[in-house]
């Protein structure tokens, strides 16, 4: 009936240390604990292993669950179904936790694929499940009958496996006249001890049988017994007595197998047997006391016996019995002490906790990033830590109100765009000699703030725009970037429209805010507006958003897109065209009229030819290409007709030439009736010519000057930079829009001719805008004289060089 009831309540315990445990699970998310009662049955489930690490059930088998630990294999095993943890065989606490008041069993659950290793522990809860038992059934006491009432006889103590709550708790002793029991505690054991309370008779009593019962304090408690049989011997009335009231000495761990401990001595002056003395351990000595230490039973020296380690245990405490050998022996003991000193034998160990792996860059001076604690098993100055770091990096490491535990923190600004991150090594070393030292490595990564304005690529921009453009299309682009990163390093463009006071331009133009692609959102006219400069303003994501701006400086290049205006002559009250009158006698080369015109355009495009579309009489008239002057070629005859019609064609020398015409009536009369119109006439172009002329040779003058002085300039300067084949660039564009300029320049295997405006030396043409350039091929290798840049006025894609004239009246 009692087991029955014992049964149910152990079944009932176990319920609640189930729950328990998930309770504690579900508290405890560093590292999964189970508990079970021992004597479980096999197959008892102890958890669920997926539930408790968020596995899926399904993929348990896949991933190769299991258990890595040779001892815990044995005792447990898991479901790859269903992820329960089961028992695969009775547990006997004892066996796996033997002397240990809290039996814990520590194994890992492998997963793979991928590779997780979680760490479990078991708690095995002790059942009652062991009755006290004596190391022997029966022993046998010998007592004089001299022994005095108080006598005092250390019997053997009862062992009970179990933990210390259902230990031995007390012992009995069975009802008798001359003999009572009493418990001395020693090291969490009850130790009973046989106390004579009445005088012995051997004549009347011989032989007294007593039973010792010992106790647990199961519910219910268990009980063993041991007969305890006293001989009452003759007298032998004087026990040996130690010769020191109290032994203890030290011992240095480590100590070589043999060395002496120490040695004890006790005397008996009795006579013969009963004054010889021989010395043995304690009945209730440790077995683990007995394995390391030997004790010789004559002389009584203790000797090593195996390896002594101060991190196991640092005292030794036990009782040696000298007895001498007496029919009746008389016994006393003495309780002997040893202290393990402790040798610098264990490194330091370096642990980590509440470790910030990630720390944001703009951290003040001080800021906590993890606490350190380091631990030393041995002691003393063996035990005595010092802590550091490597050198070159902006932490340190500061005490705490606690040994041993360091405050790692920030000692100097962090900047995330010079180093992304940290690897710390942490040095712990004791103060033994030799010193013993361990080191950790820890890796602490910095996040980004925005701290970093956008960069345009180039300050100021310069850009070349044809006239005539397309409204809508892309002419150019911008970029910026920024050193920081994610949502930080995002950049939206704009265009800055309250950054000047002169922005009427602006609304010339749009820009992607995401890629800085500018788009026209009109045509440009390059009569109209020759240069114009706006601004880019770059903002990144960032909170608060940094930004910062770029100038922006547009050149419009010319287009022949004007036609030649003719100027003289016109007669406007003619529908036939205008009429000049000769004298019939002229001489050869006599100039009839001069063609006058003007173009918009610059350069080439401005650049007038002459030529005779129409002519009645080749042999009388001819015109000059370049000036436009019509002259006669020969003397006027009488055949000759009154009245000549010429048409003269006035084309420009752009891509797609443009042109106008002019009809010119000359007619042939005598030179009296000339001769007044031709007098008036002749001074006023004689006037008009020598002032135009002054004009024109003063113009001509001054480009030629500043030409020359350009081309000798910039040559100078090219020819003086070393040849190292790379594309040149030039400075910022002083540009008037009046005439073409071309630069060779070599990059690689190609030869490349930047046909643009005129620039003064020094100019810019930025890297992509490469609208007015024209790759050449590189027919044979470039001397050295053709490294150098070389200038010149030149038609937009040709690779011809002229002179041209800037938009003058084309009048020579």
């Amino acid at each position: 009936m009692e087991q029955r009831r014992a049964r149910s309540w152990q079944e009932r315990l176990q319920g609640m240390l189930f729950v328990a445990a998930l309770l504690f699970w579900g508290d405890s998310g560093a590292q999964i604990r189970y508990s079970v009662l021992e004597e479980g049955k096999d197959g008892a489930v102890v958890g669920n292993i997926a539930k408790d690490l968020g596995v899926d059930p399904r993929s348990l088998s896949e991933r190769g669950l299991r258990i890595a630990s040779s001892l815990s294999e044995s005792l447990l095993q898991v479901n790859q179904h269903d992820g329960s943890l089961f028992l695969g065989s009775k547990i006997d606490r004892e066996e796996v936790c033997e002397h240990s008041s809290v039996c814990l069993v520590n194994f890992k659950i492998v997963l793979e694929n991928p590779l997780e290793i979680h760490y479990v522990t078991l708690e095995v809860a002790d059942v009652n499940d062991h009755a006290p038992s004596f190391p022997e059934r029966e022993i046998k006491l010998e007592i004089t009958e001299s022994a005095l009432p108080g006598a005092r006889f250390q019997l053997q103590a009862a062992r009970d496996p179990d933990s210390v709550s259902n230990s031995v708790q007390t012992y009995k002793l069975s009802h008798n006249d001359h003999f009572r029991i009493e418990v001395k505690d020693r090291d969490e054991r009850k130790m009973p001890y046989l106390i004579l309370q009445k005088p012995l008779d051997r004549e009347s009593v011989q032989t007294h049988k007593l039973v010792l019962s010992a106790v647990d304090g199961g519910r219910p408690p268990m009980s063993g017994t041991m007969e305890v049989t006293v001989d009452v011997l003759d007298i032998n009335d004087n026990t040996p007595v130690f010769t020191q009231d109290s032994y203890s000495v030290t011992l240095d761990e480590n100590s070589p197998v043999g060395t002496t401990v120490m040695q004890v001595n006790a005397t008996d002056p009795d006579d013969g047997p009963n004054g010889e003395v021989f010395y043995m351990f304690g009945n209730d000595v440790e077995s683990k006391v007995r394995r390391l230490f030997d004790l010789n039973s004559n002389t009584g020296e203790i000797l090593v016996k195996e390896n002594i380690d101060f991190e196991k245990q640092k005292h030794f405490e036990f009782d040696i019995k000298a007895s001498d050998r007496g029919l009746s022996p008389l016994i006393s003991d003495k309780s002997v002490r040893i202290k393990v000193m402790d040798l610098n034998d264990n490194a330091p160990e370096i642990e980590v906790t509440s470790f910030s792996n990630t720390i944001s860059e703009d951290s003040i001076p001080g800021t906590t990033v993890g606490l350190i604690s380091v631990s030393d098993l041995d002691s003393g100055i063996n035990g005595k830590i010092v802590c550091s770091l490597n050198d070159e990096v902006p932490f340190k490491l500061m005490p705490t109100s606690q040994d041993n535990i360091y405050s790692l923190i920030t000692k100097s600004p962090l900047d995330r765009e010079k180093v992304p991150e940290y690897k710390i090594t942490l040095t712990a070393e004791d103060s033994g000699q030799p010193a013993l030292s361990s080191k950790k490595t820890i890796t602490i990564l910095l996040s980004d703030v925005n701290d970093n304005s956008p960069e345009f690529s180039f300050s100021p921009y310069t850009f070349y725009v044809l006239e005539n453009n397309v409204p809508g299309e892309a002419v150019f682009s911008v970029s910026a970037s920024d050193q920081d990163m994610n949502e930080n390093a995002v950049i939206n463009y704009q265009i800055c429209r309250d950054c000047s006071d002169d922005n009427k331009y602006t609304s010339f133009i749009n820009i992607n805010s995401e890629n800085g692609i500018i788009y026209a959102l009109k045509t440009f006219d390059f009569e109209t507006v020759k240069t114009f400069q706006f601004y880019v303003l770059a903002t990144d994501s960032g909170s608060p958003p940094l930004s910062s701006n770029v100038t922006v400086k547009v050149f419009i290049l010319d287009q022949n897109d004007n036609a030649p205006v003719i100027l003289s002559p016109v007669d406007i009250n003619s529908t036939s065209g205008a009429v000049e009158e000769i004298p019939r006698n002229v001489n050869a080369g006599h100039l009839v009229t001069k063609v006058r015109a003007y173009d918009a355009d610059v350069g080439y495009n401005g650049w007038l030819l002459f030529s005779l579309q129409e002519i009645s009489d080749h042999t009388l008239f001819g015109l000059d290409r370049y000036t436009g002057q019509i002259r006669t070629l020969r003397l006027l005859t009488e055949s000759d007709e009154a009245q000549h019609k010429l048409v003269v064609l006035v084309k420009d020398n752009g891509n797609v030439s443009l042109s106008a015409t002019v009809t010119i009536i000359i007619k042939a009369v005598e030179p009296k009736e000339a001769f007044a119109a031709s007098d008036v006439k002749n001074t006023v172009k004689e006037e008009e010519e020598s002032s135009l002329t002054f004009y024109l040779i003063i113009t001509l003058g001054t480009v030629s000057v500043l030409f020359l002085l350009s081309v000798i300039v910039l040559g100078i300067m090219q020819c003086s930079k070393s040849p190292d084949h790379s594309s040149k660039y030039l400075q910022e564009a002083n540009y008037d829009g009046t005439l073409c300029h071309s630069i060779q320049y070599r990059s690689g295997d190609k030869r490349y001719m930047l046909v643009g405006p005129r620039m003064s030396i020094g100019s810019t043409i930025v890297p992509g805008s490469n609208g007015n350039t024209l790759v050449l091929p590189d027919h044979r290798r470039l001397t050295s004289e053709e490294d150098c840049v070389y200038p010149g006025w030149i038609l937009q894609h040709r690779a011809s060089q002229a002179h041209s004239h800037t938009g003058m009246h084309a009048d020579g």
